[in-house]
C-alpha cells in the first residue's frame, strides 16, 4: 500500500470500486508528466441550494474525487506516482440563487490537499450550472502531474 493509500485510511476512507466511462472517452489520459481525469459525476443527485444542502453537497465533491482516484489507479497502478494536482474544474448543479458553489468544490480541494499536501494546492474553477449529466449534483474534472516515465 503507498502513501496516498495510507493517508486515505487514515482519514477513514477508501478507493470505490472504478466505474467505467459511459460514453467514447478514456476515464484518463497521460500526456509526458500530465494525466487529464475525465470529468466524473457524483452519485449525490439533486440541485444544490434546494433539494441537496451545501454540507452534502461538499461531500459528495470529496467523494467524486476518490471515484477519479480509482480510475487513476487502475490506469497507472500507483497513486504515488502523482506528484501534484494542477487543476480542479468543478461544476455544481445548483439553484439560481444559490451562490457557494466554490464552498461546495472545497469537499474536493481540501482532500486533494489532505493527501498530497503542498503538491495538493492547485489552480481551479467552482461554477454553478443548471443541469449535469444524470441528474448529478456534482462534477470534477482534475489535471495532475505525474512521475516521467523512463
Amino acid at each position: 500500500m503507498g502513501k496516498v493509500e495510507k493517508r486515505l485510511e487514515e482519514l477513514g476512507l477508501s478507493l470505490p470500486h472504478p466505474k467505467p466511462p459511459v460514453g467514447n472517452y478514456l476515464g484518463c489520459k497521460m500526456i509526458g508528466e500530465l494525466l487529464f481525469a475525465s470529468g466524473r459525476v457524483s452519485d449525490c443527485i439533486g440541485e444544490t441550494g434546494t433539494e441537496v444542502t451545501l454540507e452534502t453537497a461538499k461531500e459528495a465533491a470529496r467523494n467524486t474525487v476518490l471515484m477519479i482516484l480509482a480510475i487513476i489507479k487502475q490506469d497507472i497502478k500507483d497513486l504515488d506516482l502523482i506528484t501534484g494536482v494542477l487543476k480542479v474544474t468543478g461544476f455544481v448543479r445548483s439553484s439560481a440563487s444559490f451562490t457557494e458553489q466554490p464552498k461546495v468544490i472545497d469537499g474536493a480541494s481540501d482532500l486533494l490537499i489532505m493527501l498530497f499536501n503542498e503538491n495538493g494546492h492547485h489552480a481551479r474553477t467552482a461554477t454553478g450550472v443548471a443541469q449535469i449529466p444524470f441528474g448529478a449534483s456534482v462534477q470534477l474534472d482534475i489535471i495532475f502531474q505525474i512521475k516521467p516515465t523512463l
